[in-house]
């Protein structure tokens, strides 16, 4: 077997991910258990609708709820800490609903902890948001709105939204909110991928100032879904992102400046729920093309690119978690080619909505339920 090492040197030689002609449609269900020896552990920790997890420190994860709660969990004695704050998300109600309080992200470079949510802005409408502040003493301080989507909408549903940042630029999803067609509106910012500094301000290369001028300048793409991930690839010169199709087309794909990804002229080899088809066929050149979509959907979230000596085997290749599939994927890359998937795990934690990989290489899971917990995947 190649070094992985040596595989992600060579990657550094060309450009990153070759494209194919056809993208790749996908049947995670066929997918065959992985060989790897691993250990799964809960630890002792209670949590109600975790939505995101990261770590602030090598022994310490946040966690966001997304009925509001925001925790510290120390990894060396089990402790939970209750954190303050003050973000101004709709209420969280479990059934058919999709907001709350969502993303968290922390950033070394500036110390901040980066938030999405569902802004709450008259009790009956909402947007999907960016904010950051500074944990202090428990409590979130100096607290700034960055990006409020516009327009306003009433729908409680696909609001994205992962955040990442490489140097200080932030990168983040914003789902359609159910408006389908208002993804292909460069107008509005439901169904795109937008770009900003992490003080708020835009990239003076956004697609708006350098070929699209008709675009808000925050947005860096379009034609997205209910993008629920988003990570760089390990050579940290690009984005890689994740959205659910509707039924069948969940993707993943590169995010290119000025790129349209299609919806709702296409649907990436899904189908309306009803059934009934989407657009004139399952892809289309017109659009920018994802790396690999699956049929059926397994609800796909977060996602990452491992690094660590826990699994060496691993090392450069894509972990992927599943809401409706319970399950947590590798796509084994190699010379930025996808070269084959595997299912690490089913069926034990229940709907796995976002994880975070320690120095090490562990890896650290939350999943979507009333009763949850935090668990460790190890060797």
């Amino acid at each position: 077997m190649f070094n992985k090492k040596f595989l992600i040197f060579l990657i550094l030689l060309f450009p990153y991910f070759a494209s194919s002609e056809e993208p790749k449609i996908s049947n995670y269900k066929k997918y065959k258990d992985t060989a790897t020896q691993f250990r799964l552990e809960q630890l002792n920790v209670n949590l109600e609708h975790p939505w995101a997890v990261s770590f602030i420190k090598d022994n310490e994860l946040i966690v966001t709820e997304k009925g509001g709660g925001l925790f510290k969990y120390n990894l060396d004695d089990g402790s939970k800490t209750a954190i303050k704050h003050k973000i101004p998300h709709i209420a969280y109600k479990s059934g058919g609903a999709q907001g709350g309080l969502l993303d968290v992200y922390h950033n070394p470079l500036d110390d901040n902890l980066y938030f999405t949510y569902s802004h709450d802005v008259d009790g009956t409408n909402s947007s999907s948001a960016i904010a950051r502040g500074k944990l202090v003493h428990d409590e979130i301080i100096n607290f700034e709105q960055l990006l409020i989507a516009e327009p306003k909408l009433k729908e409680n549903r696909h609001y994205g939204s992962r955040i990442v940042i490489r140097k200080n630029q932030l990168y983040a999803g914003f789902g359609e909110r159910g408006g389908e067609m208002i993804a292909q509106d460069p107008q509005t910012h439901p169904g795109s991928i937008i770009r900003i500094h992490t003080d708020g301000t835009i990239p003076s290369d956004n697609p708006h100032y350098t070929s699209h001028p008709d675009w808000l300048p925050e947005i860096y793409a379009i034609g997205v879904r209910n993008p629920q991930g988003i990570t760089l690839t390990p050579d940290k010169q690009h984005i890689l992102f994740s959205s659910h199709g509707p039924r069948g087309g969940d993707h993943i794909a590169m995010a290119d400046s000025g790129a349209n990804f299609g919806w709702k002229h296409i649907s990436w080899g899904g189908s309306e729920y009803t059934g009934l088809s989407i657009g004139q066929a399952a892809f289309d050149l017109r659009f920018a093309s994802p790396m690999l979509s699956w049929v059926p959907s397994m609800a796909i979230s977060s996602i990452q690119f491992y690094e660590g000596s826990v699994f060496p085997e691993w090392v450069g290749d894509l972990i992927v978690c599943s809401l409706n599939g319970e399950a947590l994927i590798r796509i084994d890359f190699e010379n930025g080619m996808i070269v084959g998937e595997e299912i690490i795990f089913k069926n034990k934690i229940g709907r796995i909505r976002d994880f975070d990989i320690d120095k090490d290489g562990n890896i650290y899971l939350i999943s979507d339920a009333r009763k949850s917990a935090i668990w460790k995947l190890t060797r």
